[in-house]
């Protein structure tokens, strides 16, 4: 134990017969006197590792090896899933992944836990790229894994907007408090598992930190296929990618999932709202359905922000947001807001499709308006040339987005919306069409440049055909005098 913090070594090992005796012995007296555990799991060898572990323990008398064996082979992933599952039950504040087949220095691991213990990092990362110890190439790896690994860090730098000097070592460290924050049972067993938590540990804004380490490549038996594994590494991370975009529900990242990412190109909704609202400051505003607060990330700081939804407070919610009441807004708008200061906007982008009684939602918002105020309305529209054709070929397909998201409860055309917010005394002031957001599915080097123009030409086509090709329509509505 280390400031009052109990430290684990994780070693995964797979047939080191003849390695793991060579790795525990490495192992620094002062490192053994500050760590709690050091816990062996064997991925279910075909040769003695096990037996040799039991051995090694017995024979150099140390309380605090322990030694697990798999009784079926869990994979590379699997096997540290394990592992860790087994310190965070354990209520261990950090955990180093070390491998028994002695390609990392146990030397060092003083080094890779120090700083989580220190509170400096959540994440320490062992990178070979790094000249400290002289470099990859130096250490004697081979040039091919030395450009693959390079060409791939370069490739995830740029997808993850991150800036590692290196993904692909397997020496590692974390604060077991920073492993809750992950899910890991979803991930794969196999050996790009080391990237995707990377991933999802920078998705949790988890503090990475790299430091180098010596490259060591000896006669270990390398059970990665290179070609396997950079198809591997690219596809989860293409998966994260459109995960993050509303593209894919990946199993992986299924916990990442944006279901409504924000619509952010020329002519889409929130674009629109978004330069209506930041044309004035000192606005109070309330979004009725904000979701995780994105959308007010976009709202000039100037404005007081408020939200109301279903779901928990969360860290993006607090980040964006100056007060929010988790409230269904199935049963209406909670008391506690009907009791604040009036509000100058209120928006309801995309929601109330998805109410059993907007109805209700309408009139208490009618409530909390100033006597100038605005309220913004944005609703798909059923009527879209999309639907027509679908059903032209007798289709009706729901879906996880779009105008046929399965969440969907309601379903308004340009007539129906107009007179439901006549009945319900509300006035239009103004009205705008969004075209079908074609663009989404564009590729990404398409976007910036013929993206765009092909989207204002689909939304000059739009305008006069609003009934037939507008995608969205978006209401700037008041109280009627």
């Amino acid at each position: 134990m280390k400031n009052n913090q109990k430290i684990g070594i994780l070693i995964v090992a797979y047939n080191a017969v003849t390695t793991l005796g060579k790795v525990l012995d490495r192992i620094p007296k002062e490192v053994y006197e500050e760590i709690d555990e050091i816990a062996v799991f064997d991925d279910a060898s075909k040769d003695e590792t096990y037996m040799l572990s039991v051995g090694y323990k017995e024979t150099k008398k140390l309380e605090k090896l322990s030694i697990y064996l798999n009784e079926k082979n869990l994979g590379y992933g699997g096997n540290q899933k394990k592992g860790f599952n087994y310190f965070i039950e354990k209520g261990f504040d950090a955990v180093v992944l070390l491998h028994g087949d002695g390609q990392y220095a146990p030397e060092i691991l003083s080094d890779m836990y120090s700083p989580i213990i220190n509170g400096d990092a959540d994440v320490v990362l062992g990178s070979r790229m790094m000249k400290k110890y002289g470099g990859a190439l130096k250490g004697g790896m081979p040039f091919y894994k030395f450009l693959g690994n390079k060409v791939l860090t370069t490739y995830q730098n740029r997808a993850l907007k991150m800036n590692l000097t290196e993904f692909h070592s397997g020496y590692r460290a974390y604060s077991v408090k920073g492993l809750r924050k992950l899910s890991l049972s979803n991930c794969t067993n196999d050996f790009h598992f080391d990237t995707q938590i990377i991933i999802k540990a920078h998705h949790n804004n988890l503090r990475i930190l790299e430091i180098p380490i010596p490259t060591y490549y000896g006669d270990e038996i390398c059970y990665v296929n290179g070609m396997r594994y950079a198809k591997d590494v690219y596809h989860t991370t293409q998966e994260y990618r459109k995960a993050m975009s509303g593209k894919k529900k990946s199993p992986i990242y299924s916990e990442l999932y944006v279901y409504y990412p924000l619509k952010l190109y020329p002519f889409s909704s929130h674009q629109t709202v978004i330069k209506l609202l930041n044309s004035k400051e000192n606005q109070r505003i309330l979004d009725i359905g904000c979701g995780d607060g994105l959308f007010s990330e976009y709202i000039k700081n100037g404005n007081t922000k408020v939200g109301v939804d279903f779901i928990p407070e969360s860290e993006s919610i607090k980040k964006n947001l100056h007060e929010y009441y988790q409230n269904d807004l199935n049963n209406g708008l909670p008391e506690g807001i009907k009791e604040k200061d009036k509000f100058d906007y209120i928006l309801m982008l995309d929601i109330l499709e998805h109410l059993y009684n907007y109805e209700n939602i309408l009139d208490q918002s009618k409530e909390l308006l100033k006597p100038d105020g605005r309220i913004v309305i944005s609703l798909p529209n059923i009527a879209n040339i999309y639907v027509r054709l679908s059903l032209l070929f007798g289709r009706f397909n729901y879906g996880d987005k779009g105008i046929l998201d399965r969440t969907h409860l309601k379903f308004f055309t340009l007539s129906s919306i107009k007179k439901i917010l006549k009945e319900h005394n509300l006035e239009i002031l103004k009205q705008k069409v969004t075209p079908i957001p074609i663009i989404e599915v564009l590729p990404n080097f398409m976007k910036n440049n013929i993206g765009k123009v092909f989207n204002f030409l689909l939304y000059l086509i739009t305008v006069p055909f609003k009934r037939l090709f507008g995608y969205q329509f978006i209401f700037i509505i008041r109280n009627k005098v």
